[in-house]
């Protein structure tokens, strides 16, 4: 091969390489809140019981979905609900003043510290919100039967 075709060839083995990086750019990390979901950890969970402040089926505000603010003995606490469309699939509404408890974790994301609920209680209504993993269920299907049992599993303390 002579230094021209030789010169040809890497040149084109360079352009290859290089249409090739774009490609790369596409395989970045998870967001911050996804790699802390991966760390949920039952035996980390907590039980928190209080009243609704207020409620929010929706909110674009640290991590999308439902939140509520919770007055509890220690203080004001925003819980994450997940998909507003299991509360409304299982019949279950929030308002201020409402009594609850949740069982979950505290998990830090990029945005700070977001409480994640697993499971809720209102009154008689329990319904999981997310799996023993911390991912939120997307609908109703998906989750296990959120019937009341003698007690939430999980590390609860």
């Amino acid at each position: 091969m002579n230094f021209r075709q030789q010169g040809i060839t890497e040149t084109l083995a360079l352009a290859a390489a290089l249409a090739l990086c774009p490609s790369a750019g596409g395989q970045q990390a998870a967001p911050p809140a996804v790699r802390q979901l991966s760390s949920y950890d039952l035996t980390r969970e907590v039980s928190l019981q209080g009243a609704v402040v207020q409620y929010t089926s929706s909110s674009s505000a640290s991590l999308f979905g439902a939140h509520a603010t919770v007055q509890t003995s220690s203080g004001t606490i925003d819980v994450h609900l997940g998909n507003a469309r299991l509360l409304d699939a299982n019949h279950v509404s929030l308002a201020a003043g409402d009594s609850i408890r949740v069982i979950g974790e505290n998990v830090t994301t990029a945005q700070g510290t977001q409480f994640l609920a697993r499971i809720l209680i209102k009154g008689n209504q329990q319904v999981a919100l997310r799996s023993v993993r911390g991912l939120p269920f997307v609908s109703s299907h998906q989750r296990p039967s959120a019937a009341p049992s003698n007690g939430p599993e999980g590390g609860v303390r």
